[in-house]
């Protein structure tokens, strides 16, 4: 076995914003990927519009920087939780990880679980201990607390030893002590060269390679992108798709290309150490290996994440149907549900007993919230359910189900409340401390359902001020009935525009979710009621015009404005018998059953 001296495989792990896409940023603009005079979007790796507006990357993305005669494969990877499948399948095709920590944060839930899975694989870690320009920052405290974190994990003694640098990757400063001068990103750079280790592989022997991601594209079909293990592969070459039942697919390497800076760019040959992307393999697979067909070798693959939360995805049937969208057929959906399925691996489709209906699973809310706005922004109409856990049967017949392990920062004013509402929906509190700034941490196991619903209520108790990160932790015997939604719907009891003078003259009931001038129609949620229980009303009811003048008549109507929600907060507001009807231009709420006499029967039959 020889090693590429040239070539660094890395992977950037991290929580969610403490960082990893603006750093690569940094050492873009270092190794000069852009010209002076260019102009560059910030987070140049979050290309997905979704990736922009949220401010989190999504998707893993594949980008290389040269630097000094090396070339650095860079994988950027999502620090959200729901998409941890995404990291645990990187993580094979690199050697090495940069552990990006907030300088002032600190190790959070999703650097445990990305560190642990990069500890398992025995890959080098080097620690950048980031945004050391926030006030209150305490970066000499919070590489303590990594050094913690590594011995609380059962680091061996090599990773013990971990490198590590300062750096703000916001102003491109990097220094290997604080008491150092400002330095650029070259420090980090020399770093990565000097301290990661080069791709061992041959290339004399067949080619083989692990496929770890999938793109699709509507002109090469499906792309398979990994690490060459062994060998090389050239264009036009005959190759076999191998699992341990032995040979399951063939095909071609119709084209082979690997990464240059941010762009995919097609080349001849590649070699074992590069990661590169294959098109012409139809039958590959996520976990699957790509071999020679005279060498048709498999490597050791991996586990994906199971789903642990599930949706209904459904033809929109409102009377609004088919009004704003363009695909609206359960061909349509099915069709372009199986396409995500082909790329998004740690999703899971199923068809139901309804042609019009099909069950999606994922592994949060916010993995799925985020393929329904993918659709919504293609022009589908949907109507989605309400997010069901998806429960395991023990051996002994007991009924398990997901839980998560939660980390909430808070202002310690704040603390009473969210340790009440977390206590209600069924969380033990595991760990509390005290931070700096007047700000309490609280470590908390809760059942995934339990967490439905209440991200909005969360921020309403904080203020905005606090921050919840959670992540999967495992599955634990079934912890009963939880409480649900405390308040009922407003419900519309016609069908037409909802008027000014009906939303004032019902202000006293609840919150609208809309404003005046909005189609509605019998069975819509328009708002939350102030009571327990739904209210049905008409807010299309017009003035009755008299010939009488009343001493007010030229006040204008002054009306609270409407709680607008988005997707994930319609998601995480719904009770099983309604649904969010999702168009390109709106997101409505609704009762399943939409006639209110029937909607009576359902529920009498229901208690009875």
């Amino acid at each position: 076995m020889s090693t590429k001296q040239n070539i660094r495989n890395i992977a950037i792990i991290a929580h969610v914003d403490h960082g990893k896409t603006t750093l690569v940023d940094a050492i873009f603009n270092h190794t000069g990927v852009f010209r002076d005079n260019q102009q560059v979007d910030a987070r140049v790796l979050d290309s997905n519009p979704q990736e922009r507006e949220r401010g989190i990357t999504i998707f893993s993305k594949n980008a290389a920087a040269f630097y000094k005669g090396h070339k650095i494969n860079i994988v950027d990877t999502p620090g959200h939780a729901d998409f941890g499948g995404e990291v645990e399948r990187i993580l094979k095709m690199v050697d090495g990880v940069l552990l990006l920590v907030d300088a002032f944060e600190g190790p959070m839930p999703q650097t445990k679980f990305v560190l642990r899975k990069a500890l398992e694989l025995n890959l080098k870690p080097v620690v950048v201990i980031n945004k050391i320009d926030r006030p209150q920052a305490d970066p000499v405290k919070v590489h303590d607390q990594v050094l913690d974190l590594f011995i609380a994990l059962g680091a061996d003694e090599d990773q013990l030893e971990f490198p590590y640098m300062f750096t703000s990757a916001k102003m491109g400063i990097a220094k290997a002590s604080m008491e150092d001068e400002d330095h650029d990103m070259s420090l980090l750079l020399d770093m990565i060269i000097e301290e990661m280790p080069s791709p061992e592989s041959s290339d004399e022997d067949g080619f083989q390679m692990l496929v770890t991601t999938l793109d699709y594209s509507d002109y090469l079909g499906k792309i398979a992108i990994g690490r060459v293990q062994r060998g090389r592969v050239r264009t036009g070459d005959a190759l076999v798709v191998v699992t341990d039942e032995g040979v399951v697919a063939k095909g071609t390497a119709a084209k082979v290309f690997t990464f240059d800076q941010t762009r995919r760019v097609e080349v001849k040959e590649a070699g074992a150490g590069d990661i590169i992307a294959i098109s012409g393999i139809a039958g590959a697979n996520v976990g699957q290996t790509l071999a020679a067909a005279d060498k048709p070798d498999a490597l050791t693959s991996f586990e994906i994440s199971k789903p642990t939360l599930s949706m209904l995805f459904s033809v929109n049937d409102s009377p609004f149907a088919g009004l704003e969208g363009k695909e609206v057929t359960s061909r349509k959906i099915r069709d372009r549900l199986m396409k995500e399925v082909m790329t998004n691996v740690a999703l899971d489709i199923e068809e139901t007993d309804s042609a019009d209906t099909f069950r999606v699973s994922g592994r949060g809310e916010l993995h799925l919230s985020v393929l329904i706005e993918s659709m919504r922004r293609e022009g589908f109409e949907l109507s989605i359910s309400r997010p069901q856990v998806i429960t395991r049967t023990a051996e002994d017949g007991t009924v398990l189900e997901p839980v998560e392990h939660v980390t909430i920062d808070v202002p310690d004013e704040y603390n009473g409340v969210v340790i009440e509402k977390m206590g209600r929906r069924k969380a033990e509190m595991k760990h509390m401390e005290t931070l700096k700034g007047g700000m309490v941490r609280l470590e908390f196991e809760i059942p995934t359902r339990g967490l439905i619903g209440y991200s909005q209520e969360f921020t309403t108790d904080t203020k905005g001020e606090g921050i919840l990160s959670h992540v999967f932790h495992d599955y634990q015997p079934f912890k009963g009935k939880l409480p649900a939604r405390e308040t009922g719907a407003l419900v519309s009891g016609d069908n037409g525009q909802s008027v000014a003078y009906a939303l004032s003259a019902l202000e006293d009931r609840g919150t609208f979710f809309i404003g005046p001038n909005v189609k509605v129609y019998e069975g819509m949620v328009v708002g939350e009621s102030t009571r327990e229980f739904d209210i049905s009303l008409n807010v299309c009811k017009t003035k009755k015009l008299t010939n009488m003048r009343s001493s007010g008549a030229d006040d204008s109507v002054r009306l609270t404005p409407p709680k607008v929600l988005t997707l994930e907060q319609a998601l995480e507001f719904i009770n099983d018998d309604e649904l969010v009807e999702v168009t390109p231009q709106s997101i409505r709420l609704r009762k399943r059953i939409l006639d209110s006499n029937l909607r009576a029967k359902a529920a009498k039959k229901a208690k009875g």
